[in-house]
């Protein structure tokens, strides 16, 4: 089963070809811009390093979300550009569910894990999933940091708002752990991909997963209205 998967929903662009579950080449660039024209010729690097044409795959993956409008459309345009010219499904793969597969075993043991990811408007989204599970338990909700919901037991933040989400609620008695994972990785989310290809999990649609309209700002020399 061979996965090329696309990630740049926050600040970070990457993409991994996956094999049978081993990773066979990866790409990533820190930083929050550019990655409608970076991610491309990162997904021709990756295909050429493990010498695959996008005929020989079996799925393209990309996160959908929650996270950045730009990044988010740039790495669904491409994922579905190359799977309409070899014939492939696209798989969609949510921000958290990609940040869970990266976090180390040892901080995810017997704890809920709820990906918290900031958006930029002084509050943050939340994907919310039970012990040992790969896919949330809902849709992302969006919270102000003093009114995050308690939760029913131990608990570990993933993404980049965790560590004041998981300061938010320690200040309220909550054993809440910030972990490792803040960014989403192309490698994870094709892990992902490969649990949902086969059945593992639930299905989802390769299209933008927002949880509020776009932040969009009038040019600077615009006429009030």
């Amino acid at each position: 089963m061979w996965i090329l998967a696309l990630d740049a929903s926050l600040a970070r662009c990457s993409a991994a070809l996956l094999a049978d579950g081993v990773l066979r080449a990866h790409r990533h660039l820190e930083g929050g811009r550019g990655h409608a024209a970076t991610l491309p010729p990162m997904a021709q690097e990756v295909l050429r390093e493990a010498d695959v044409r996008p005929g020989d795959l079996d799925a393209v993956a990309a996160v959908v979300g929650p996270g950045g409008f730009t990044g988010i459309r740039a790495a669904l345009a491409l994922a579905q550009g190359l799977a309409l010219g070899a014939g492939l499904p696209v798989l969609g793969v949510t921000t958290g569910e990609a940040l869970v597969a990266a976090l180390p075993a040892s901080q995810a043991a017997g704890r809920a894990i709820w990906s918290a990811v900031d958006n930029r408007r002084g509050r943050v989204v939340l994907e919310r999933f039970a012990p040992g599970a790969a896919a949330p338990e809902g849709p992302p909700e969006v919270f102000e940091l003093a009114a995050l919901p308690l939760p029913a037991g131990p608990l570990t933040l993933v993404g980049d708002a965790a560590p004041a989400a998981a300061e938010a609620l320690a200040a309220r008695g909550v054993d809440a752990l910030a972990g490792d994972s803040r960014l989403p990785a192309a490698d994870a989310a094709a892990r992902v991909a490969a649990l949902r290809l086969a059945g593992r999990i639930p299905p989802l649609a390769a299209r933008p997963l927002y949880v509020e309209p776009p932040a969009v700002r009038p040019p600077a020399n615009a006429a009030p209205a």
